[in-house]
């Protein structure tokens, strides 16, 4: 059974620090690197997401004081459309959530290999990846406030190594590494949108606040504020840190890095330590990512299960925190990542990978389609008529941002991820049956007494009975009545 009052643990600052840790995963120590390629364009496609983002954020803590229930753009895509696409945004969500787990968790490895290099066996990686899962599990199933202890500590601890690299590279900054502005040779646009599509889902996580709204303390002030607060600090790590690197690594080696922030730190410092303290970071990052995104798996499901959209365990919750989610969530984490390092091939677990790119896009589009639902469908006490304006441009501006999202993933994320999303119709369609199954009928008696037609229409034998005819207020026949 689900907490019919559920413990607000949560404060603004645990808040802000999942939304942040959400969004700063393993990516951020590559990123520089990966769109060096694009040149120095990149960074205003940056700014220009940031925007997005922000936007989108914004639209969140719109939707959570409408509805501060835990769930997100589960709850929102339900009231606005009904049972169907909330049930999509779940599925979706859900996938993308114990898919990216997995991938997380193989991505720590590498790290793990820089601070203790030496060794190679699959054996031993794979039971570094599991660690990596399950540890971070663990913390949920001890209660959201653990959660949020190892959320902060583990975000603190991620963010101030970052900053000082950014804020110390700045120190040491030279124009002459940063290269040509578009090193494509065509339109500024075209370069635009070419460094967007690698950037886009930097900014994935916007949403966990709401997602957690039900455990967060004065939801409908404290969920807009943690997810702007949250969206803004990722933001600022995101752009003074590629700048950095970019003004510190001369673009041509840049280009061929496959470690930025280390290579930053080398030429800032002198030395080769730079490569174990930005190793240090990515690890914590990864488990702080895995610590929230854990508890991300977990929500969605919860709140359609307390619909009756998804399987009943999954409403079970154990000191704020769904119990049966966490766990299943997990699981099915560690097994990808059991196929990734038995399989032989990395062909099944990139394909999978490549679905959660579109399968994130899906849960944003239907809630800021459902905020312009909200607000152009006349529901005044849903929307506070000063603020219409404003709201329905962030809302158009979130929608546009998370259509740009799915436009980023490519063809063959959007291709597969549409399959992936479609099969999951098949566990709408047996988790409707089944509520329609074990919802009482009504009864035919009842029905013939209130109306004799809809006693026939229930039963084709049953034949409708004469009603007793009263007596005409002014004393006219049965007949005239009858005629009249």
């Amino acid at each position: 059974m689900h907490d019919p009052h559920p413990a607000r643990r949560f404060g603004l600052p645990t808040a802000t620090a999942l939304v942040m840790g959400n969004i700063i995963g393993g990516g951020i120590f590559l990123l520089p690197a990966s769109v060096a390629p694009y040149g120095t364009v990149s960074l205003l496609a940056f700014a220009v997401l940031t925007v997005g983002a922000v936007a989108l954020a914004l639209v969140f803590g719109r939707l959570a004081e409408r509805d501060p229930r835990t769930g997100g753009p589960y709850v929102y895509a339900r009231a606005a459309f009904g049972d169907f696409a909330g049930f999509l945004s779940a599925w979706s969500y859900w996938t993308m959530t114990w898919v990216s787990n997995a991938a997380l968790a193989v991505a720590a490895v590498g790290y793990v290999h820089v601070l203790a290099p030496g060794h190679g066996s699959k054996g031993v990686d794979l039971a570094v990846a599991l660690l990596a899962l399950w540890l971070p599990a663990l913390a949920n199933l001890a209660g959201t406030r653990w959660v949020g202890a190892v959320q902060i500590v583990s975000t603190v601890l991620k963010f101030v190594p970052l900053l000082f690299v950014a804020v110390a590279g700045l120190f040491f900054f030279d124009p002459h590494n940063l290269g040509p502005f578009n090193t494509g040779g065509g339109s500024g646009i075209g370069g635009l949108s070419a460094a967007a599509a690698i950037l886009l889902y930097s900014y994935v996580g916007v949403e966990s606040a709401s997602m957690s709204a039900g455990e967060v303390r004065d939801p409908e002030r404290n969920v807009g504020r943690a997810s702007v607060l949250g969206t803004v600090g990722a933001a600022v790590v995101y752009l003074i840190g590629t700048l950095s690197v970019f003004g510190t690594v001369a673009h041509r080696d840049l280009v061929h890095s496959t470690a930025p922030f280390s290579d930053a730190v080398d030429a800032m410092f002198g030395g080769s330590w730079g490569g174990t303290l930005i190793a240090l970071a990515a690890v914590v990052s990864i488990v702080g990512a895995l610590n929230g995104w854990i508890l991300m798996s977990a929500q969605a499901p919860y709140a359609a299960a307390r619909d009756g959209l998804f399987p009943a365990a999954f409403a079970t919750k154990r000191r704020g925190v769904p119990t049966f989610g966490v766990l299943v969530g997990t699981a099915l984490a560690s097994l990808l990542t059991v196929i990734n390092y038995t399989s032989g091939s990395a062909g099944v677990f990139e394909t999978l990978v490549l679905i959660t790119t579109f399968s994130a896009t899906v849960p944003y589009l239907l809630a800021a389609g459902a905020q312009v639902h909200f607000l152009l469908s006349g529901r005044r006490d849903e929307v506070r008529p000063r603020r219409f304006a404003r709201d329905l441009v962030l809302a158009l501006v979130g929608f546009g941002f998370s259509f740009w999202l799915v436009a980023g993933a490519g063809y063959a994320a959007v291709y597969q991820g549409t399959l992936f999303l479609f099969a999951g119709v098949l566990v709408y369609v047996l988790m409707a049956a089944r509520r329609a199954a074990t919802r009482p009928g009504p009864d035919p008696r009842a029905a013939s007494q209130a109306d004799p037609r809809a006693a026939s229409q229930a039963d084709p034998r049953a034949v409708p009975q004469a009603a007793p005819q009263a007596a005409p207020a002014d004393g006219a026949s049965p007949a005239a009545e009858t005629v009249g």
